[in-house]
């Protein structure tokens, strides 16, 4: 699969709804999956603002066939399947392979901290070759600052050279630009998202193919047009415009927040139902926060409740 084949452009981890008892909601996941698509959005379910790792492997499975089912096309999506148990991840990734997916989002095993690379490359290279199969294509996870655990230029030059035709790009939620930019030094034709629309136009600049972003979720069609305008004269005008809607949501909780201005916008108060241990915004900070969007002319144009 050549470069251009495969998934590109902006992401979404999408935020999964529950209902009051907290298991997942299935009609109100597919109607937000759907609205995202409308929006030139891609799919990157089961990230880490869709609380994935606070679901069961069998949860994660029911949504996504939710959503294939509903003839959303799996080649926009991108679901994760990183999980500390080497099994479950498997599971997952041969899962997602075998609906037609463009591609799995996998996280390095979390729990143990301090892992050596060998070990790393040994998890990674196990999970390959379980799936065994050649429609599988990886996207490592480099989320440090959640994760605790990163993936190192070294390793992501080791799982080249062993399974160049399966580990094709990565997500660089690091927060770190200079971290960014050499991994689209280092290797051409790897294709890198930043893991935030805040680094998006100098990322296209740098050879980026897209982002995947939490405020996807909120603002896809804005982030969609720049990631699609990059060489335009106003880009640099609208990565700032971008950025300061990122910037006014992430000073909050991010999952509760982004569940809360679904929730706002569309009128379905249940929206703000997030799994603990997360906690909702309180009414206070969803009226500071509506306030604070309304402030930037922000609107969710065709979202229904």
């Amino acid at each position: 699969m050549s470069n251009s084949s495969r998934i590109q452009g902006v992401l979404s981890p999408v935020v999964t709804p529950f209902k009051s008892d907290l298991s997942p909601d299935l009609g109100r996941f597919v109607a937000h999956c759907r609205w995202l698509l409308s929006q030139g959005c891609g799919l990157a379910v089961f990230g880490t603002n869709s609380e994935a790792n606070s679901q069961s492997v069998e949860e994660r499975m029911g949504l996504l066939e939710a959503i294939v089912s509903a003839g959303l096309d799996p080649a926009r999506m991108m679901p994760g399947t990183g999980c500390c148990a080497l099994t479950d991840t498997v599971k997952l990734s041969a899962h997602a392979a075998k609906l037609g997916c463009a591609g799995v989002l996998m996280l390095p095993p979390f729990y143990y901290k301090g892992v050596s690379d060998d070990g790393l490359f040994a998890y990674f290279s196990e999970v390959v070759e379980r799936v065994g199969d050649p429609k599988l294509k990886v996207y490592l996870y480099h989320i440090p600052p959640v994760a605790q655990v990163g993936i190192s230029l070294g390793l992501i030059e080791r799982l080249l050279k062993s399974y160049p035709d399966t580990v094709v790009g990565i997500k660089d939620s690091s927060g770190d630009w200079s971290n960014t930019q050499a991994m689209l030094e280092a290797f051409p034709g790897f294709d890198v998202f930043p893991g935030s629309e805040a680094f998006l136009l100098a990322g296209m600049r740098g050879g980026a193919v897209g982002c995947i972003s939490a405020t996807a979720n909120v603002n896809p069609a804005a982030i969609v047009d720049l990631h699609r305008n990059w060489q335009a004269a106003d880009a640099d005008a609208r990565q700032e415009a971008l950025t300061k809607t990122r910037m006014t949501v992430q000073a909050y909780p991010m999952i509760p927040a982004l569940k809360a201005i679904v929730g706002e916008y569309s009128g379905d108060a249940e929206w703000g139902t997030v799994r603990p241990p997360l906690v909702a915004l309180t009414g206070e900070q969803r009226r500071t926060l509506k306030t604070e969007l309304d402030a930037l002319g922000f609107t969710m144009p065709g979202l229904s409740g």
